[in-house]
């Protein structure tokens, strides 16, 4: 009976039987690699340090999602990420 209901629930949603099938069969995570690309480098709040002599963006930056504090701005890393990543379209 839940083998017909799930059958029945992926014809509505209009999922193909062999893409379910493929899924189901290799047990592969569709999320895994979902969060690689929501790192700061990618965010609309981060802003890179740029070395004054040089003009070059380095590893770090500061994240500006929220007011800045006593010290300032939190520094980060562009590989770190957050649950307040917002996807800018220019950086990707």
């Amino acid at each position: 009976m839940i083998v017909n209901s799930l059958n029945e629930a992926q014809q509505n949603l209009g999922i193909r039987p062999e893409v379910a099938r493929q899924g189901a069969i290799s047990g592969a995570d569709p999320w895994v690699h979902r969060s690689s690309g929501m790192r700061c480098r990618t965010c609309i709040w981060f802003v890179p340090k740029t070395t004054q002599l040089l003009g070059e963006a380095s590893e770090i930056g500061r994240c500006r999602r929220h007011a800045p504090t006593m010290g300032g701005y939190p520094v980060v890393y562009m590989t770190d990420w957050c649950g307040d990543h917002r996807l800018d379209e220019n950086k990707v």
